[in-house]
C-alpha cells in the first residue's frame, strides 16, 4: 500500500510540475481577454491561486511559497492599490472616478491596439484574489502542519 501512495506521490508531484507554469500562463490568457470577452481579474486569479495550490498539495507548503515569491497578503494590499489607480485617469479628464478611459496605439507588428483602465483594474482584482485564496490555503495548510505535527502526524 505503501508503494502505490508513493508512486502515486510521484505522479502528482511529476504532474505539478508541469501544470503550474501552464496553468499559469493560461491564467494571464484570462486576465488579458477579461474585458473584451469571458474571463477577467477575478477567475484569472482563481486559476492562478488554484495552480499555486496544487503544487502545494503536490511538494509542501514551503515549496509553494517559493513559486510564489510574495506574501499573500502583499499581494492583496498591491492589488488594492492598482485597483484604486486605476479609477485615477478618469478624473484628470473631468469624468467621475472610476470612468473608463481608453487609449488607442498603433503599433507596427500588431496594429491597433486599444488599452484601457479596466485591464488595470482586472490586474488589481487578479493580484487581490490570488493573495486572498493564498493566504487562506497556505494558512490552513500551515495550520494543520502544527497540528499534525504535535499529535503525531495521524
Amino acid at each position: 500500500m505503501n508503494s502505490q501512495f508513493a508512486l502515486q506521490s510521484l505522479i502528482l508531484r511529476t504532474a505539478a510540475h508541469f501544470l503550474l507554469p501552464l496553468l499559469l500562463i493560461f491564467s494571464v490568457f484570462l486576465l488579458l481577454r477579461g474585458h473584451n470577452e469571458p474571463g477577467g481579474g477575478f477567475i484569472a486569479g482563481l486559476v492562478a491561486a488554484s495552480a499555486v495550490a496544487l503544487y502545494m498539495f503536490a511538494v509542501d507548503v514551503r515549496s509553494a511559497k517559493r513559486v510564489l515569491r510574495f506574501e499573500p497578503r502583499d499581494l492583496m494590499g498591491w492589488g488594492l492599490l492598482v485597483g484604486v489607480i486605476s479609477g485615477v485617469p478618469a478624473v484628470f479628464v473631468g469624468q467621475p472616478f472610476f470612468t473608463s478611459q481608453w487609449l488607442e496605439l498603433k503599433l507596427p507588428l500588431l496594429g491597433e491596439l486599444k488599452v484601457g483602465t479596466p485591464l488595470l483594474f482586472d490586474v488589481g482584482v487578479y493580484l487581490v484574489v490570488i493573495g486572498a485564496v493564498l493566504l487562506i490555503l497556505l494558512s490552513l495548510a500551515e495550520a494543520e502542519g502544527k497540528t499534525d505535527h504535535h499529535h503525531g502526524g495521524g
